[in-house]
């Protein structure tokens, strides 16, 4: 691709000829004029005879001057008519100078092909311009130039730059269907009428950097082959990218949308750039297909607003809604940091393709360019965040990081969201494993930094943080913890919300800034049923305590044999009362080998003696004293871990 040509406007060269006629003060050379007779004089000024003697000079072709010359309809058409091509029929001129030139009529220069540079630099035009078909070998420079009426360039072609810097439209300006092999650079225009550029082709650098359209603007279906610059546009009508192509980086930075705007169907190869765009009345924002980022970092949204975007970058950082909005995503990655939501904002990935506009019933946004990903949607981070209104609905949270956001107990969480979980493999060098949870990514990142081997860590499942992820302290990692379980809680989604119960008490259990009995009790909590969650941990520490009961019983807890109630009384003579005495033996302690105190019948009466202190009662079984003492040990500690069991089910199942 050839390099942007200047935007300069070349003024005429002072060692040029010039015609005095219409010299003011402010210009004392006035127009430019041409060697007729030995004299100087302008086009518009030539007396007829030398006017016949100059055009029938020309042939198709020919360099021509005529900056600053005042043209009528006919003058122009008297002019093309000498340059015309006898084999197409149509006007071909080398180098074109109309700069400064004025055209009080129409300027009809549809169809002709300028084979040179052709300057119309602050040229005026007073009627409409057609341009319609012509064909623009070299650089065309419009820069500054004036179209006070309509300007047509439909169908035109343009091989070398276009340079449209600073131009002023009057009326409407039409480049529909116009090609543009080089770069087009309208940086800088106003426009006050109707301007489209629908179905033009754009092979090189596009710049519209500064522009200004108080009307209705049009980009349906052009397509953008090099980089696409919009920065610091002004779009004040309607302003329509519908079924365009941009096959590079597009950047739309600063740019103001005070009008509706839309991208339906438009697809981006490259990035998409809107940051600090103002999108002051735009109710839809797509669907559109991005290869790349999205970046609406900093834009402002006026009105209730639709985004419908498939891309695999969409970056969000201190957006603002000033009103409603809703997210539908595809394949994204999602980035809300210090983002700005005074109302409801819906965020939700969409699991079937987008469809086009009605006037393609049936059809869907191609997605090609994304088709080696997975159409799930992923929040990567929430910090500076005030989630009050933040809804979210079938999101992967594994990666997101909330951590400086606020009011995440306020936070709705719907549909399908997925977090992050713990490690699922076994450590072997110790017989236990993770229970698998849900985490959150905060928890990762702290397990990783504080371990022994950050490595090893690594390796076994846990999450390394990125290079900006700030290090977080146990107990901040478990206020995050405690706000997104009130959330989940009054989501009625209970099983997630113990998930972050646990890892609530996990963080508390580590931070050392907490009182010694506190932490100690954590640990006593966690190892005995995983602070009331883990049935299985429960039921285990049952099953030991009521095995080692039963151990205890069946060699010293029961005696040898049961101890039989012995009655005694004192003989009396007839008519005196007779007093009975019963009295029970104390329990005799077992004696010989353990191995022989194993037997059936003591299992059976110990068995009965545990069963009945689960369920926090006595079994009325004659006991020793050691067996005494189990028993009221069993009956305490026991159903204390039953009802861990229950509880540990209980938080699993309830609705």
């Amino acid at each position: 691709m050839t390099s942007a040509p200047s935007e300069s406007h070349a003024t005429t060269p002072p060692d040029w000829p010039h015609c005095g006629h219409g010299a003011t003060p402010g210009d004392p050379v006035g127009c430019r004029g041409i060697h007729v007779r030995d004299h100087i004089t302008c086009l518009a000024h030539l007396d007829e005879a030398d006017r016949i003697a100059y055009l029938g000079a020309l042939e198709p072709g020919t360099d021509i001057d005529h900056r600053g010359t005042p043209f009528t309809s006919e003058l122009l058409d008297q002019l093309l008519q000498a340059l015309r091509d006898p084999t197409t029929g149509l006007p071909r001129i080398g180098e074109a100078l109309f700069g400064e030139a004025s055209f009080s009529d129409d300027a009809r220069f549809s169809g002709a092909s300028f084979t040179g540079e052709a300057w119309f630099a602050r040229a005026s035009f007073s009627g409409p311009a057609w341009f319609v078909g012509a064909s623009f070998s070299g650089t065309a420079r419009f820069g500054e130039a004036f179209f006070s009426s309509a300007a047509w360039f439909s169908g035109a072609s343009f091989a070398g730059g276009a340079l449209f810097g600073g131009a002023a439209f009057g009326g409407e300006a039409l480049f529909g269907s116009a090609t543009f092999f080089d770069a087009a650079l309208f940086r800088g225009p106003s426009a006050t009428g109707t301007v489209s550029f629908g179905e033009v082709s754009f092979s090189g650098t596009v710049r519209f950097g500064g522009a200004s359209f108080s009307g209705a603007a049009s980009f349906s279906r052009a397509s953008f082959s090099g980089t696409a610059r919009f920065g610091g546009a002004s779009f004040a009508g309607y302003t329509s990218f519908n079924g365009a192509s941009l096959a590079s980086d597009a950047r739309f930075d600063h740019t103001s949308f005070s009008g509706e705007v839309w991208f339906q169907g438009t697809s981006f190869s490259g990035d998409a750039w809107f940051v600090g765009t103002q999108f002051t009345a735009a109710t839809r924002l797509g669907p559109l297909v991005c290869g790349g980022r999205v970046a609406l970092d900093s834009a402002v949204f006026g009105q209730p607003v639709t985004l419908e975007i498939a891309a695999r970058w969409v970056s969000c950082a201190r957006t603002r809604w000033a009103s409603t909005a809703t997210l539908h995503l595809r394949y994204a990655e999602l980035d809300l940091r210090d983002a700005v939501l005074e109302y409801p904002v819906v965020v939700s990935a969409r699991p079937t393709c987008f469809p086009l506009p009605p006037k393609h019933p049936g059809d869907t946004l191609p997605e090609t360019e994304l088709s080696d990903h997975t159409p799930s949607v992923r929040l990567t981070s929430l910090g500076g965040v005030d989630a009050a209104h933040l809804a979210l609905h079938d999101i992967e949270l594994a990666e997101c990081r909330f951590a400086g956001a606020v009011h995440l107990d306020q936070l709705k969480v719907d549909g399908w969201c997925t977090f992050a979980s713990t490690p699922t493999s076994w450590y072997w060098r110790f017989p236990w494993r993770w229970s698998p949870r849900n985490t959150v990514a905060e928890e990762h990142h702290w397990r990783i930094r504080n371990a022994a081997h950050p490595e090893q860590a690594t390796a076994q499942g846990w999450t390394p943080p990125p290079a900006d992820a700030p290090e977080l302290r146990p107990a901040a990692v478990a206020a995050l913890y405690r706000q997104l379980r009130k959330s989940l809680e009054d989501g009625r989604n209970e099983p997630d919300a113990a998930d972050f119960y646990y890892g609530e008490c996990e963080m508390r259990r580590h931070d050392a800034t907490r009182p010694r009995g506190e932490r100690a009790l954590l640990i006593a909590y966690w190892a005995l049923s995983g602070y009331g969650l883990r049935a299985t941990r429960a039921l285990t520490w049952l099953g030991a305590a009521m095995a080692a009961t039963i151990a205890v019983m069946v060699l010293w807890g029961l005696p040898t044999d049961d101890p039989k109630p012995t009655t005694t009384g004192r003989e009396v003579a007839v008519g005196q009362q007779i007093v009975l005495t019963t009295e029970t033996p104390a329990p005799v302690n077992p004696t010989g080998p353990l191995t022989e105190r194993v037997t059936t019948e003591r299992f059976e009466k110990a068995l009965r003696v545990v069963i009945n202190s689960v369920v926090f009662r006595s079994s009325g079984q004659d006991l020793t004293t050691a067996g005494t003492y189990t028993e009221m040990t069993s009956r305490l500690a026991e159903p204390v871990l039953l009802g861990l069991a229950v509880l540990a089910v209980r938080s699993r199942i309830k609705r």
